[in-house]
């Protein structure tokens, strides 16, 4: 009695404003955070929604010991369908149903394990089966405050959950006065992973609906990028200390080297995962590890890329050979089959070809001498991507379609249309986009608040910045899952955040005191945090799918803009690879004409998505395909055409196969969305995704060992470049 009453003090301590974590999480702690974690132990509050029939509850903590409690809290909704009632006096019997609802209630969910639901795609599920979709904020890697689940998923039996994480511009006051930094990696991660184990605790007691097993993380930007980590690194050990220190159910410190991850039902020891069976994430911004050498090997591809000083341009450069030597030494390798390509071009789907970076300035001077099967897998996704876009170009609904003279075609002349005249008018750049969003559930969308799903135009995110709403693009100040609105760069804006600076710094009269400066940080991260860990090793992926220990997940899907700003289209390439070769069912999407955090288009959702996985990796569930396009029969209301000519550098065949090189890609379209701050000024290390934001006057740590190692190598020829 009295450990889980000391536990409970200390999570009423901790609500009342920011507290260190506490020592908590020995398994001689296991009964008493059970107890406290156990929802019908716990404050619960339910209000219903009778336009989406949706029960949703109230923020509760996911953990026991927060360090900041309105950050490490959890929400979730669910189906109606499969709620009875709340039960308000505990006898286990509905007393507050949907018809009597009228204010928010106290009490447990009764539920249904009979009722069943069909989602908009067909797939039927119940209150044991259903997909729980879990929403990672952490935009630029920040903080997201705790906010309400929304009811976007309801109508498809889904069960969505919404919870805060601690980010990189949190600090707190400790009890001696003083101020604590808490928000470094992988605080976000941590804090995301105790909320899943939350949830899925109390599936497993009965208080609430959903399947453990099949869970689905999403979110955009430093979301997506936690989207992918959060199922790259399912139950590896290596961040059970951090979930440990905040009081998280199901995983415990044996004393002895040693976890223990169950947790009891019913007088039984059930494992309890912190993985993911699938994964939707939207301009995943991972790795960082890689990033300014993949970013910089991007712009090195493209010939004609200005580089805005010398120095700039002379650090990509080293870089983009770091970048091959790096790709080369990772041995990597793909099977056609799996990948869907003909890399080897024999005609046929069934070798498997090593993927290799070569440097020949003679084979390859449109490239800046660089070629390989690494970058024909490289074009080859871009192409398939076009292809697919063209292709499904019948879906398109409201756009403004013109003839070769610029005038808007008739409703009659559209309805007419065939699939192939649309892609060449696409091609040609003889259209306008629908301005409306057309609700299928992008990024964000099943996050808390209003919003509407995105459409066909790359739709901003909404109000609350939880769903997306019709038109724009997203903004910089990219808004968490939670609700809160995320700064790019630093705080105070004293670091250049952008591909247009011509300083080589702001903060350093010299290159040698910016190289101080960078093994300074580099010697901090490379000693360890409390717990003896890398966190920039922490925070790479790669590192953990295939690797011992860790549950890999079933399905991934990563969604970018083709003309993605934000980060290198290698970072996800190299995610697809590396799940491929461990027998993740893994596709990267890169969107033509998407930036970042690109909406769902042309008939494709997350929903859908889902529904297909489940369909396709769940015994006995139905067969989901994609519902046949309704073609568009009247012409959209736009006045002229403001759709891309890639006309110039596109071929489009007779029979619609659409083609092009390497090196027309890279100089007439995928560098010309440079965003992010060019590899070799400033905060040198790639744009606002750091771990610690700088100031005015201090640049954000800096943290990426190839990037120092171009320094220190390089040193001579830098520092006569090199200017203020």
């Amino acid at each position: 009695m009295k450990k889980w009453l000391s536990v409970l003090l200390a999570l009423v301590m901790a609500l009342t404003g920011c507290a260190a974590a506490a020592e908590t999480g020995n398994a001689s702690d296991k009964e008493a955070i059970e107890y406290a974690l156990n929802l019908k132990n716990m404050d619960q509050e339910w209000t219903y929604s009778s336009s989406s029939d949706a029960w949703t509850l109230s923020i509760v903590t996911a953990v026991t010991s927060p360090v900041i409690a309105d950050k490490e809290g959890v929400s979730v909704c669910v189906p109606g369908a499969y709620v009875t009632g709340i039960d308000t006096d505990g006898d286990g019997a509905a007393d507050v149903t949907a018809e009597t609802f009228s204010e928010s209630v106290k009490g447990s969910l009764v539920i249904d394990y009979e009722a069943k639901v069909t989602s908009t795609n067909g797939q039927i599920y119940t209150a044991a089966t259903a997909p729980v979709i879990l929403n990672t904020g952490a935009a630029g890697y920040g903080s997201a405050t705790n906010t309400t689940a929304s009811a976007t998923y309801a109508a498809e039996g889904y069960i969505n959950v919404a919870c805060g994480n601690r980010g990189k511009q949190d600090s707190c006051t400790d009890a001696a006065g003083a101020t604590v930094y808490t928000g470094d990696a992988p605080s976000c991660l941590a804090d995301q992973k105790a909320a899943a184990r939350f949830v899925k605790f109390n599936i497993l007691l009965g208080n609430l609906p959903g399947s453990v097993d099949y869970w689905v993380s999403t979110g955009g930007s430093g979301g997506g990028a936690h989207a992918a980590m959060f199922a790259a690194t399912g139950n590896n050990p290596d961040f059970y200390d951090y979930q440990i220190a905040v009081g998280a159910v199901g995983v415990y410190d044996n004393g002895d080297g040693t976890y223990c991850t169950t947790v009891t039902i019913n007088g039984e020891e059930v494992e309890l995962s912190d993985g993911a069976w699938g994964c939707v994430a939207y301009s995943a911004i991972t790795s960082l590890y890689e990033a300014d050498m993949a970013m910089a090997f991007e712009y090195t591809l493209n010939t004609g890329y200005s580089f805005n000083t010398d120095f700039q341009k002379e650090l990509a450069g080293i870089l983009s050979r770091e970048y091959m030597e790096y790709i080369n030494s990772k041995n990597l390798t793909v099977e056609e089959a799996k990948a869907g390509f003909d890399l080897d071009g024999d005609g046929a789907l069934n070798s498997t070809v090593a993927l290799t970076i070569e440097y020949d300035t003679e084979k390859y001077p449109e490239t800046n001498g660089y070629g390989g099967t690494y970058l024909d897998l490289y074009l080859a996704e871009f192409m398939e991507n076009l292809q697919w876009y063209v292709d499904s170009l019948d879906y398109a609904d409201g756009w403004t379609w013109f003839d070769a003279d610029g005038t808007a075609l008739s409703d009659e002349a559209v309805a007419a249309m065939t699939t192939q005249e649309k892609a060449a008018a696409f091609i040609e750049g003889r259209y306008t986009k629908a301005s409306s969003g057309s609700g299928m559930g992008g990024p964000g969308a099943g996050m808390g608040g209003p919003g509407a799903g995105m459409g066909d135009h790359g739709a901003g995110m909404g109000d609350h910045g939880n769903g997306n709403g019709p038109g724009g693009t997203p903004p910089d100040g990219m808004r968490g899952g939670s609700g809160d609105e995320m700064e790019v760069g630093t705080p105070d804006a004293g670091s250049t955040q952008s591909a247009t600076s011509s300083t080589n710094s702001s903060n350093y009269g010299t290159y040698a005191e910016m190289l101080e400066a960078y093994q300074a940080d580099i010697a901090g991260i490379e000693a360890g945090d409390a717990y003896g860990k890398n966190l920039v090793s922490l925070y790479n992926p790669l590192n953990y799918i295939g690797a011992e220990g860790t549950d890999a997940p079933v399905w991934a899907r990563i969604v970018c803009g083709a003309a993605e700003g934000d980060i290198a289209m290698f970072n996800s390439l190299n995610l697809e690879i590396a799940w491929l070769n461990n027998g993740t069912d893994a596709v990267i999407e890169w969107q033509w004409d998407g930036g970042h955090v690109p909406s769902e288009i042309l008939g494709n959702s997350l929903a859908l998505y889902v529904d297909m996985m489940y369909g396709k990796h769940v015994e006995g569930a139905a067969a989901i395909e994609k519902p046949a396009a309704e073609k568009q029969t009247a012409n959209g209301a736009s006045e002229s055409a403001s759709g891309s000519d890639l006309s110039g550098w596109v071929t489009l065949s007779e029979n619609g196969t659409v083609s092009f090189s390497l090196a027309d890609l890279m100089t007439s379209y995928r560098t010309k969305g440079a965003s992010k701050a060019t590899p070799a000024f400033d905060v040198i290390d790639y744009g606002q995704e750091d771990y610690v934001f700088g100031s005015a006057t201090q640049d954000a740590r800096h943290w990426s060992v190839w990037v120092l190692k171009a320094l220190e190598e390089n040193a001579e020829t830098l520092e006569e470049l090199f200017s203020k």
